[in-house]
């Protein structure tokens, strides 16, 4: 996008925060977008500061939401294909600047990794070794979930450190869990804020339907399988009337049965608001 003044022109990017930024007629990047002098045209300048204004308001919020979008496609494992990834995702101007953040999956038909890769600036793909790499055209490409990587975590998140790439959520990084009994007695022994319990929605999570008198008593996720993960909360609360403030537990949590990908995601959700 140009910004036109009259006198003067400037140049918006995006830089690995989708955050935007301007350069001007010589391609140095300003600290701010200067605002409308005396000798710049009257009409432009102000139409074009207004402009920019706006856009960092709606980046803000696509930036939010598509980064929202991807870390929810890790933990589901949404899947693309070459095509669709490279049109869609890489392709794009403005969201490859988060996909290029991220360690990618190539899968097989049975949803089995059988490779990682990354974007590089210049929108080629590279190996954990830093290798050129070509996806093959039938390729199924999804956000690796840190579980599925193995021993090459350690490797990617050297890559990462070298390349000083800030990753938009928590992938590399992130918290892993197993079905450990102890940590869902630990789990279910908590008080929670009702509000924390709600929040979970964020997540992906939805409240049960009202029981007697209105009140909610659980919460429920689907997950990959076609399956609806239900936990149960105590006292409860009643929709319009919930005490953000009073406290709930949690009752029946249990992971038995799901995939080691989203046992550790459920636990991950309800370890963060036990804290």
């Amino acid at each position: 996008m140009t910004l036109d003044y009259g006198r003067r022109r400037f140049v918006v990017g995006f830089d690995e925060q989708l955050k935007p930024y301007v350069t001007d007629a010589a391609g140095k990047r300003l600290k701010n977008l200067p605002k409308p002098g005396a000798n710049d045209d009257p009409e432009l300048a102000p139409a074009a500061h207004q402009r920019f204004a706006g856009l960092k308001k709606d980046v803000r919020a696509v930036a939010s939401d598509n980064i929202r979008r991807l870390e929810q496609a890790m933990v589901t494992r949404r899947r693309w294909s070459a095509a669709e990834f490279g049109r869609l995702l890489v392709g794009h101007p403005l969201l490859w600047h988060i996909v290029r953040r991220l360690v990618w999956g190539s899968y097989d038909p049975s949803g089995e990794l059988t490779g990682t890769l990354r974007v590089a600036e210049d929108r080629s793909f590279a190996d954990v070794e830093d290798d050129p790499l070509t996806l093959p055209a039938d390729a199924v490409i999804g956000v690796a979930h840190p579980l599925e990587l193995g021993e090459s975590l350690a490797a990617w998140s050297e890559v990462f450190a070298d390349y000083e790439i800030l990753q938009p959520f928590p992938q590399l990084g992130r918290e892993t869990y197993e079905n450990d009994p102890a940590l869902i007695a630990e789990i279910e022994a908590a008080k929670i804020p009702t509000g924390a319990v709600i929040g979970l929605e964020r997540r992906g999570w939805r409240r049960g339907a009202p029981q007697d008198a209105g009140i909610q008593y659980w919460i429920e996720r689907d997950v990959p399988g076609g399956r609806t993960v239900t936990i149960g909360f105590e006292p409860g609360f009643a929709i319009g009337w919930a005490d953000y403030d009073e406290k709930q537990s949690l009752v029946g949590v249990s992971v038995d049965g799901l995939d080691p990908v989203t046992a550790s995601e459920i636990l991950r959700d309800l370890r963060e608001i036990t804290r």
